[in-house]
């Protein structure tokens, strides 16, 4: 008779890295990572000429042969940023976690059941991306949700600790992934999820890596589409939402090559490097807009119209 097999003993997860439901939060754990690719990268950036950021070369100079490169403040602002989303997030987490174990209970998720079927990493992955381009594109287009996402993009300059550059008030798009706590997946499923997505958008934050093979760029999130989204050129606002492929943007019509120079940064940049200004500077913006509101239509159009809405100015009538 063969004997029976003894489980291995499940190891311990400080805690530190563990997550809202007690398990490995891989995020936490790669931070010993971040902290190593970042200095190889500030190493990589010193064999190659590195140009202030708001510097004219003209549009056929590419980011790769003349990176922006690291600026000590830049770099503290966006590690404030990734220590306060990490401390925050968990807050949230926590607050979070009986709605969406409510939301798997409910009758879509008990007929649907995707998290105990065969693939179904893979399908929560897939499922999390999708959602996530949605997330991402209306983070950019309602600007109550960009308020939450600008910091990300308010660097003048790329590079992995760009990446760490997240937002303390995730929370406020949470609901857009509800759908997999419904179709079946539990919120372990769904965290282990987010932070792979997560995850793989850290290594496409730099300038010293150019384009990738045909077929990856076709497919995949590569650091030429993901340094087209953080640029301010006109022609690259709003383009390449995509975490881990690129495909949703080539289906919705959102996706745009990397050609010119990109610049960086806002279209109107905030000159700070505060974290809480960072965090908050366009919620700010936001209210003083909503208080010079002349009517409930307007105020709606300040919060929940594209960022940069304004009112139209009424027609004069001649006598």
């Amino acid at each position: 008779m063969p004997r029976p097999r003894r489980k291995l003993p499940r190891l311990a997860v400080p805690r530190l890295l563990r997550g809202s439901g007690g398990e490995l939060d891989l995020t936490k754990a790669a931070i010993p990572a971040f902290t190593v690719t970042m200095a190889i990268e500030m190493l990589a950036l010193r064999r190659r000429p590195t140009v202030d950021p708001r510097a004219d070369l003209g549009p056929q100079i590419s980011n790769v042969d003349r990176p922006a490169g690291y600026e000590v403040k830049d770099t503290l602002a966006s590690l404030a940023m990734g220590v306060g989303m990490l401390s925050i997030g968990l807050v949230a987490d926590r607050a979070l976690t009986p709605l969406h174990e409510r939301l798997g209970q409910a009758l879509p998720a008990r007929l649907a059941r995707l998290g105990t079927r065969r693939g179904s990493v893979v399908g929560a992955i897939v499922a999390w991306d999708l959602l996530y381009y949605w997330q991402h594109r209306w983070g950019h287009e309602v600007r109550l949700f960009w308020a939450s996402h600008v910091n990300h993009h308010s660097s003048e300059r790329y590079n992995l600790s760009t990446a760490l550059r997240q937002t303390w008030t995730g929370a406020l798009t949470d609901w857009v992934h509800w759908p997999m706590f419904l179709l079946g997946y539990s919120p372990q499923q769904v965290a282990r999820a987010g932070q792979l997505n997560l995850l793989y958008q850290y290594w496409v934050h730099t300038e010293i890596v150019d384009r990738l093979p045909g077929w990856a760029e076709y497919v995949f999130n590569t650091p030429s589409h993901h340094r087209v989204h953080h640029g301010s050129n006109d022609e690259y606002l709003d383009r390449n939402y995509g975490g881990i492929v690129i495909l949703w943007d080539r289906i919705f019509k959102t996706f745009t090559p990397e050609g010119e120079r990109i610049r960086y940064g806002l279209t109107t940049n905030i000159d700070s490097f505060n974290p809480v200004v960072i965090a908050f500077h366009e919620y700010a913006a936001i209210w003083r807009d909503v208080r010079t509101a002349r009517s409930a239509r307007e105020a709606a159009g300040y919060v929940l119209g594209p960022p940069g809405w304004a009112p139209a100015e009424p027609v004069a009538v001649r006598a």
